[in-house]
């Protein structure tokens, strides 16, 4: 009896498993379908429940709280984009704004919501340890000190030119694409990192 009944488990589990991971990622694509639709709309997670065909507590059984449940979603985004949102080179993180950009224009929605709903702004703000770690890393990779003067300005400028934020802007007051937005947020950062050297010709920071 008892041998029959571990075969049964054994049997059953990898449905099961596969069963719970089809209903999760039905829970994250109910979640990136409403981002879409209503980008700055405060989703709860009855919102989910019902867009994924699901019962509430079946939220809740793969995400304990909505907290959880976007820093899933976020990453599920991530990955759905194939974007590197932290790179390990500063050479990476100068060229990342053009492959990132134009995956936010294929997710326009989600992004959108990510700078204007407070669900967005407390998934960029449970993001921001991991970014500046990774910002500092590449700096220092790169033989440039992130705490001297020119360092910090040049990191913070980092910051602002691969967001976004950034992309928005560039989009809806430039009138450009993603890949657009991506270039002039690239080329910028070279300048930045130009001015920046001791022997360069004129120093951007110094305002000489």
């Amino acid at each position: 009896m008892s041998g029959s009944a571990g075969s049964t488990r054994k049997y059953s589990s990898p449905l099961r498993e596969q069963q719970a991971l089809e209903t999760r990622e039905r829970i994250l694509r109910a979640t990136l379908d409403l981002l879409n639709i209503n980008p700055f709309g405060d989703i709860s997670m009855n919102d989910v429940a019902k867009s994924a065909g699901v019962e509430r507590r079946t939220v809740f059984r793969h995400f304990a709280t909505k907290e959880a449940l976007f820093d899933a979603f976020w990453i599920f985004i991530n990955e759905g984009m194939n974007a590197r949102t932290l790179p390990s080179t500063l050479d990476e993180l100068v060229h990342a704004p053009i492959e990132t950009f134009q995956q936010f224009d294929k997710n326009q929605g989600v992004i959108r919501a990510s700078i204007h709903t407070p669900a967005g702004y407390a998934m960029r703000m449970r993001t921001i340890t991991a970014r500046r770690k990774a910002f500092k890393e590449c700096f220092r990779a790169a033989d440039m000190e992130p705490a001297s003067e020119n360092g910090k300005r040049a990191e913070a400028l980092f910051h602002l030119l691969y967001s976004a934020g950034a992309w928005e802007i560039l989009k809806d007051y430039a009138g450009l694409t993603g890949q657009e937005a991506g270039e002039v947020a690239s080329w910028a950062m070279q300048v930045i990192l130009k001015a920046t050297k001791p022997d360069a010709g004129s120093n951007l920071f110094n305002g000489e």
